[in-house]
């Protein structure tokens, strides 16, 4: 038998937490519910979970927070809830590091097919394992734009010879990129190709992604062309 993916699930509400929970276990997944930041970090550190299911607005240690403590040493995806789509703690969860956001009061069955399309990206491009950069524009799955060396087989990314720690969904990110270099992406494109969506969502995702993309691999290397998308340097 398949061994269970593992949530880690921090939500303050007791209704909310127990009735996700159990709607998270008729789905398959192991769950651990914690009702606080502080509980939910020692829950992580212990128990190493799969996937983090983390609440905005949870005592002790936010959300926010709480997913900032969780990147300093991991690549586990990360989900945050809000319960305000319009609100800044959404661009500042994915400022910190997580890889998608869920709007409260969410369907459950809304929240397990974004659960399993991040696990299936993160199996993609490498699990818990930070990214390098690594490459040349050779065979092998090498490229190389400037500076900046992908390794497409490797999952490795250098920038001037030094390797760069990507997530898995930032890795992801730069493979399309890099697929077709000088090519304009729309954010739709790459909401459906990286996230997973069979369905619209918020681009700030996207937004957020390529700024921390850009902080790590440089700058100017992935160009803005409004009203269209990005594109890379080649």
């Amino acid at each position: 038998m398949a061994e269970q993916t593992h949530v880690l699930f921090v939500e303050d509400d007791d209704v909310i937490r127990e009735a996700t929970q159990l709607a998270l276990e008729r789905d398959g997944f192991a769950v651990t519910a914690m009702p606080d930041g502080l509980s939910g970090l020692a829950a992580f550190r212990a128990k190493r979970p799969d996937i983090a299911l983390l609440d905005v607005m949870v005592p002790g240690l936010d959300g926010v927070s709480l997913c900032r403590r969780i990147r300093d040493d991991s690549t586990v995806p990360v989900i945050m809830l809000s319960a305000r789509a319009d609100s800044i703690d959404v661009v500042l969860g994915l400022e910190a590091g997580a890889d998608d956001y869920v709007t409260k009061p969410f369907d459950g069955a809304v929240l397990v097919a974004r659960i399993r399309a991040v696990l299936r990206r993160f199996g993609h491009a490498g699990g818990h394992d930070r990214g390098e950069d690594g490459g040349s524009a050779a065979g092998g799955g090498l490229l190389s734009f400037g500076d900046l060396e992908v390794d497409t087989e490797g999952m490795e990314v250098r920038r001037a010879g030094e390797p760069v720690a990507l997530t898995p969904t930032e890795m992801r990110l730069l493979l399309e990129f890099s697929s077709a270099p000088g090519t304009v992406l729309s954010r739709d494109k790459l909401l459906e190709r990286v996230w997973d969506y069979g369905w619209g969502g918020d681009t700030r995702v996207v937004d957020v992604h390529v700024q921390r993309l850009r902080q790590k691999i440089g700058q100017d290397r992935i160009e803005t062309v409004r009203g269209f998308g990005y594109k890379l340097k080649p």
